[in-house]
């Protein structure tokens, strides 16, 4: 067995099995947990998502996970209730997901009208935006905990006071990468972009971060081959980065259409960072500090695979929701919605420090997991970057960077 593997053998998979079992069978002699207190608030929790066209996969390596943000959820609900059950107030979720045939605002403009309030989407840019302008036209008060849009948009000119958002904007992931990069005095980047949209935002995002810490930017070069690089790769890419002299290779294809080919044949013998390579993220399965590794075990026990972005950020949501509403001791939206972007809001959330909303455009404020495929490499803000109320805010847009006007 290769010691360093952090993949299981099929003797740890038999004994963490038996092990589970044992611990079920603990649980099920203790009985259900009773509230201490009479229940006098119970909070549901919608998680809604939109059913989509599985576009062919581009590699057989990576699953395609049709319960993304579930377990995070139930995970979330089970913390709520630890401290729930003393002060009588009970959760509950709502699994909605929208399906192809079905118009997503008709469905969500039905979920307000029920009386639901507490939403986490798992949505795309359009869509978060779709909703949230729905609900702020027909004067429900409501919160959108988005988990998996990157937007900067979001978070700038189309923000919305209803709109929260758990994952890092592009900008945070951008800024916490190119700290790393100027600790490690490689500040000579090639820029490679993609042709989807997402790629161009991305990019974007690099070369604002790049200006902002002074990086220079050696060349800057589109993607725009189409042939097959499973068989091309070793003829196509040596060419393609030929005649450039840079530190590191950045790479902007969101996608993974061609980025994981990069790494080891390049023209020179130069690292790959960006979507691909050395990325920036908000968890990675490698994540063991502070208390992670629990949060990782609890995880795979409850769903038998990885924790991944979506799932994390969907447990971030949930658990922001159960903090503010057990501080303040009740479920009004606008309260929660004060309390969430006020100074008394913190949440530990296994990154070393505790987690909070920026006022400014309602973004998580939180450090940025720096990782290579199979091991964590760094995290930032990296140390030495100064700021006047969060070193967090040394990553993403500051209050007077930002164009969020609510």
């Amino acid at each position: 067995m290769n010691l360093f593997s952090r993949e299981m053998s099929i003797q740890q998979l038999e004994e963490r099995k038996k092990a589970d079992i044992e611990r079920q069978k603990k649980r099920d002699s203790r009985g259900s947990k009773e509230f201490s207190k009479k229940i006098e608030l119970t909070t549901t929790i919608v998680f809604l998502s939109k059913e989509r066209e599985i576009p062919p996969v581009l590699s057989n390596l990576d699953p395609i996970l049709s319960d993304e943000g579930f377990y995070g959820i139930q995970l979330a609900i089970e913390d709520n209730l630890t401290t729930g059950r003393f002060v009588g107030h009970d959760y509950n979720s709502k699994m909605i997901q929208v399906s192809l045939k079905e118009d997503l605002l008709t469905e969500f403009n039905k979920l307000v009208d029920s009386g639901l309030r507490y939403f986490v989407a798992d949505l795309n840019d359009k869509e978060l935006l779709e909703i949230s302008n729905l609900s702020q036209k027909k004067n429900k008060d409501v919160i959108i905990m988005n988990v998996r849009s990157t937007a900067n948009s979001l978070r700038g000119r189309d923000c919305k006071s209803n709109l929260f958002h758990i994952p890092p904007s592009r900008a945070m992931l951008a800024d916490a990468l190119t700290q790393y990069l100027v600790k490690k005095k490689w500040n000579k980047w090639f820029l490679v972009i993609g042709n989807e949209e997402n790629d161009k935002l991305f990019a974007d995002a690099l070369k604002f971060s790049a200006k902002k810490f002074n990086v220079k930017i050696k060349e800057e070069r589109k993607w725009d081959y189409e042939a097959d690089l499973r068989r091309t790769a070793q003829k196509e890419i040596p060419l393609f980065t030929k005649g450039v002299k840079y530190d590191v290779l950045v790479v902007s294809d969101e996608k993974g259409i061609f980025g994981e080919y990069l790494p080891y044949r390049t023209w020179n013998p130069n690292i790959v960072v960006g979507t691909q390579g050395l990325t920036p993220k908000s968890w990675h399965r490698t994540h063991e500090q502070w208390g992670a590794v629990q949060m990782q075990n609890r995880f795979r026990r409850t769903s038998g695979r990885w924790m991944t972005e979506t799932d994390y950020a969907s447990w971030v949501a949930v658990r922001s929701l159960g903090e503010a509403i057990t501080r303040l001791g009740n479920n009004n939206v606008e309260e929660v919605k004060n309390f969430l972007v006020s100074k008394k809001f913190g949440l530990g959330a296994y990154k070393g420090v505790k987690v909070s909303f920026r006022s400014w455009n309602n973004q998580l404020r939180q450090p940025i997991l720096i990782s290579a495929a199979r091991s964590m490499v760094t995290v930032s803000p990296q140390e030495g970057y100064i700021h006047p109320l969060s070193e967090l805010d040394t990553i993403g847009f500051d209050k007077p960077e930002s164009t969020c006007k609510f």
